[in-house]
């Protein structure tokens, strides 16, 4: 099956949840137009907290549909856009992806995969439990985040659901995704 967007969403504030829309536009070197996360600097509030002059390596938040699926069937009530995401992915390994791994969604716009989405407490509070749901162990015992990744954009246009998802690995050697 060939990777694609299932869902878009951005949200002008800093809720935790995105809405819906037809088509988002990713803006080169900022994120989803539109969106409280979008900009050259730091945007997270944690994170603008520390440092507000730190580059934005989250500008766009992708999660697999695979995910929701999983959560779903735990019993969690969770669906795209819920958990903040931009872009709702389906038929693509986004965890797996090495760190700098380029993104073409739909014919225009390219996002760099810059590391894994660190899950924080606002899962807890959005649904008890879901924090522990979105993280597992692997088979070395190393904790695997499950809740997306995070990317810039490099090269901008309007992505929407149903939109061709193509990878374009990054020379080796491969970095593993590091939360960011």
């Amino acid at each position: 099956m060939q990777p694609r967007v299932i869902a878009v969403h951005r949200s002008g504030s800093h809720s935790f949840t995105k809405y819906a829309e037809e088509a988002v536009t990713l803006v080169p070197g900022l994120g989803v137009q539109g969106d409280a996360h979008s900009g050259e600097t730091v945007k997270h509030r944690s994170r603008v907290a520390r440092d507000p002059s730190q580059p934005n390596l989250r500008q766009v938040h992708l999660i697999h549909a695979e995910l929701f699926d999983e959560l779903v069937e735990k019993g969690f009530a969770v669906f795209p856009g819920d958990l903040g995401e931009n872009v709702t992915t389906r038929g693509i390994d986004l965890l797996a992806l090495a760190e700098g791994t380029i993104l073409r969604l739909g014919t225009d716009a390219r996002v760099r995969v810059t590391g894994l989405r660190n899950p924080c407490s606002q899962l807890d509070r959005f649904l008890p439990g879901l924090m522990a749901a979105v993280l597992d162990r692997d088979a070395q015992g190393q904790l695997v985040r499950k809740a997306g990744v995070m990317g810039v954009v490099l090269s901008g246009g309007e992505v929407r659901p149903g939109s061709p998802i193509s990878v374009e690995i990054p020379p080796a050697p491969h970095r593993p995704l590091a939360p960011v």
